[in-house]
């Protein structure tokens, strides 16, 4: 029988190795949210914070417990938007980025009224 790395693994890894990657699962992490797929969102949150900074350096940085911030990241968390904004906050800095909201005007159809 083969052995294979867990999946968890393998991402904690290349997040570590690659900051290109790293970069484009929080962007792809932010959408999820933002389309309402909270608990993949979350989920790579955690997987970032787990690479990167630590649930213990997150939880001084953001004056949140750690037990709190893993509850928080649970794939069936529920972070306030207050919270929520400071943990996605402090990820991006850790990641040497500044995120950007751009806005674009969806068409409306009348005939889809």
């Amino acid at each position: 029988m083969a052995l294979t790395r867990d999946y968890k693994e393998t991402v904690v890894a290349r997040i570590r190795r690659d900051r290109k990657f790293a970069r484009a699962l929080y962007a792809e992490a932010l959408s999820a949210l933002m389309e309402g797929e909270t608990a993949e969102g979350l989920s790579m949150l955690r997987d970032l914070v787990h690479a990167q900074i630590t649930f213990k350096e997150l939880a001084r940085q953001t004056g949140l417990g750690e037990k709190t911030l893993h509850r928080m990241l649970n794939r069936n968390g529920n972070p306030t938007a207050r919270n929520l904004g400071v943990i996605v906050k402090r990820i991006a800095e850790d990641l040497g980025i500044k995120p950007r909201v751009e806005v674009t005007a969806m068409r409306w159809d009348p005939k889809e009224s």
